[in-house]
């Protein structure tokens, strides 16, 4: 297996993970032989869908050649048979949930697979384990054994491409710990992340902490202290920067490759609005190029036959970057 491979987690094994990861690796599969994914899960829940949803297609440890009717898998051990319980969120889905993205960091770090796309997880079900958990980003960062302020999310979708510089927090609290630093990290996290997306120089407009970007100050200085200084000195040093500007004016403007927001709603809002479920969730930085679906488990229909795999495939084109992502809806 080539480090090209993308290593697809199957979420939380309760809920549409399974369905839609193995639909979308047969997708791969028929579009180009050999492409397949790497799926990442527990054997028999990854086998139970194969058998339902991809008849005719061999599971083949990752070791083998791929072909056009086989499916590659990294089987981790990690649900009991007897909690494999689809439609039925509990604790146990969403510990596996953790296990296969630990083991799929362990098959990038082996230079078996350059990234990872995981399909949907419950919050609810992972905190009920026992492991703290906010969303992809932090638990990256903890896994990676690196600070949460060096993993960021990039949400992608409708055409827009919006990186978040505070995330799942209070919002006073992202307030107060939004400094220069973490901004600027944060962008010039998501500048490595789409030139890995084939795009040479990018060009990135910076949201305003308040509205209007403070208004010269009459709703506040906080833009004019902290965002503004920056982007200048950004600017001097090279980089294709705009900003801060306020976030409802920016969106409006064409151009820009990316935009950096600065806590959660303020980006999430139109990405969701316009992609809804179409959109798909990067945790950029760390050396990761990891995406997530923007949707939930959807208990309430798992392993039905109904749930739809091309949020999935959008993000396997995503993470194989050259550039091929291409929303339009």
């Amino acid at each position: 297996m080539t480090s090209k491979a993308v290593a697809l987690t199957i979420g939380d094994p309760n809920g549409i993970g399974p369905e839609i990861a193995v639909k979308a690796a047969v997708l791969c599969a028929e579009a180009q032989p050999g492409s397949s994914p790497i799926l990442v899960g527990d054997e028999h829940v990854i086998r139970f869908y194969t058998d339902k949803f991809a008849p005719g297609r061999t599971l083949t440890q990752t070791h083998a050649a791929g072909g056009e009717h086989v499916l590659l898998y990294h089987p981790v051990a990690a649900l009991d048979a007897a909690a494999f319980t689809p439609g039925q969120g509990r604790a146990e889905g969403g510990r596996a949930t953790v296990a296969y993205v630990e083991a799929a960091l362990d098959l990038m770090k082996q230079g078996r697979a350059h990234s990872i796309v995981a399909c949907p997880h419950s919050e609810t079900n992972v905190n009920a384990a026992g492991i703290k958990f906010s969303g992809y980003p932090s638990l990256l960062a903890q896994l990676k054994k690196v600070p949460e302020d060096e993993v960021f999310l990039m949400l992608v979708g409708a055409g827009l491409r919006i990186v978040h510089v505070t995330l799942h927090e209070r919002l006073a609290g992202a307030l107060e710990r939004i400094t220069p630093t973490l901004i600027e990290r944060a962008i010039r996290t998501a500048i490595d992340a789409l030139k890995h997306q084939g795009i040479a120089r990018p060009r990135l407009g910076v949201f305003g902490i308040n509205p209007h970007a403070g208004e010269g100050g009459l709703f506040g200085d906080d833009d004019d202290r902290i965002v503004t200084p920056l982007v200048a000195r950004l600017k001097a040093e090279g980089l294709d920067i705009e900003g801060p500007v306020g976030a409802d004016l920016m969106l409006g403007q064409q151009g820009f490759d990316a935009f950096v927001a600065m806590y959660h709603d303020q980006g999430h809002i139109p990405i969701k609005l316009l992609a809804g479920r179409n959109s798909a969730a990067m945790s950029i930085g760390a050396g990761l190029m990891f995406s997530s679906v923007g949707h939930g488990s959807a208990f309430d229909i798992a392993g039905k036959g109904i749930a739809d795999p091309m949020p999935v495939l959008r993000c396997i084109q995503l993470v194989a970057g050259a550039n091929q992502f291409k929303e339009t809806a």
